[in-house]
């Protein structure tokens, strides 16, 4: 069973309840799904960067990801639509709240010079975005083995409705946000 599920249904819901006056556990905000996605432009010179970024991707989710391609032709960047440029990975459930502990727990403590995740990523609707410059903070990535360097893009969507209720939601989960 994953620790942050059975740490929302027993302590976040009646923290939540009291903080915003809730009646009904229902209505309490909660996690949906988690987007990991990865943009691998290098993939036009090289095949291997996808691959690569595709090994590593499915080591850190545990879930295989999809291959997005290029919507237009742009040709300053020599983009031709229908390129592979990109991978994601739509987690929910069990996978997601696995992912959340690694990502709170291990990842986000071993990136370099870090001093708390920026509290302005939020989008107005309740969901929340951040990058990481590297995917080696995994411990699943060995970096002996590691190819190249590539960042990820990390998108929590909740059911909150205000950016409020999805900071409390995150901060309880154990989101180290910087303090303003």
């Amino acid at each position: 069973m994953a620790r942050l599920r059975d740490l929302y249904k027993s302590k976040i819901i009646d923290e939540l309840k009291k903080e915003f006056g809730y009646t009904n556990p229902m209505a309490v905000p909660k996690v949906k799904k988690v987007v990991v996605s990865m943009g691998v432009g290098k993939s036009l010179q090289d095949k291997k960067f996808l691959e690569s970024a595709k090994k590593d991707l499915t080591m850190i989710t545990g879930q295989q990801p999809i291959v997005c391609k290029a919507r237009k032709s742009v040709s300053n960047f020599k983009l031709r639509a229908g390129s592979d440029i990109g991978l994601k990975v739509t987690l929910r459930g069990v996978r997601m709240y696995e992912f959340m502990d690694r990502l709170i727990s291990l990842a986000v403590p071993r990136v370099r010079d870090f001093r708390g995740l920026n509290q302005k990523s939020f989008d107005g609707r309740g969901n929340y975005s951040m990058g990481l410059s590297e995917q080696s903070v995994f411990p699943e990535i060995d970096t002996a083995k590691m190819e190249n360097i590539q960042g990820m893009n990390i998108t929590f969507v909740t059911t909150a409705k205000s950016d409020d209720e999805c900071r409390k939601l995150l901060s309880c989960f154990g989101m180290p946000f910087k303090q303003n």
